[in-house]
């Protein structure tokens, strides 16, 4: 089954997390994502800057990118006024999901149990966030998730590295893969953007059949 996501990711299987501490660092992180292959970011609401992070990566040509870490109604217009393309919830909100339907921003509401991914689905929600995908068991849950529910695609993030992403990438639930660890913390905190955009270029070579 098709859904809004796949647009947004148009044919990509690789979806950076990025959580931004110091907002004038936005472009160059753009750039790194976009020349290391990259189509699409999600930028998470964890931060002051966030608003301003998202605004400026929008911005770049070569990026569709989102919100992440979206808890509140206020916080999806908030947002989609910054210029993200799509809103990604850790859990299921059904404010959340409301107003993304209400603004026609594709969402992808977090799922942790079979109840959660039951809501969804009963909400349209067709593309869901297996989270946080390895402390809940890895792929063991999301294919104990994905057997009864086949209409389902998962994005599952967090606690993903790249030594996971071959196994996760090969299951035929899984729409695409999200994760940090292209632009960690500390990559971010040195500027290592040569670094970033070689980790991102490796993750889109090996998500690529």
């Amino acid at each position: 089954m098709t859904s809004p996501m796949d647009s947004v990711l148009q044919g990509s299987r690789i979806l950076p997390v990025l959580t931004v501490p110091d907002p004038a660092t936005a472009h160059l992180l753009a750039e790194a994502l976009a020349s290391g292959g990259a189509r699409c970011a999600e930028v998470t609401f964890r931060t002051v800057g966030a608003e301003q992070v998202l605004e400026t990566m929008a911005a770049h040509d070569a990026l569709t990118v989102g919100a992440g870490t979206v808890l509140t109604r206020e916080q999806v217009d908030r947002a989609v006024a910054a210029g993200a393309r799509f809103v990604v919830s850790p859990g299921y909100a059904e404010e959340v999901v409301a107003r993304c339907r209400e603004l026609e921003v594709p969402v992808v509401p977090g799922v942790a149990t079979a109840t959660e991914l039951m809501r969804a689905l009963r909400a349209g929600c067709h593309t869901v966030k297996l989270f946080p995908a390895e402390p809940l068991g890895g792929l063991r849950t999301l294919r104990a998730l994905a057997a009864p529910f086949p209409q389902a695609g998962f994005i599952p993030t967090g606690g993903i590295q790249d030594s996971h992403l071959a196994s996760y990438l090969a299951d035929p639930a899984v729409v695409a893969v999200g994760g940090s660890w292209m632009a960690t913390a500390t990559l971010l905190e040195r500027g290592d953007y040569a670094e970033i955009r070689r980790l991102t270029a490796e993750a889109v070579d090996r998500s690529t059949p």
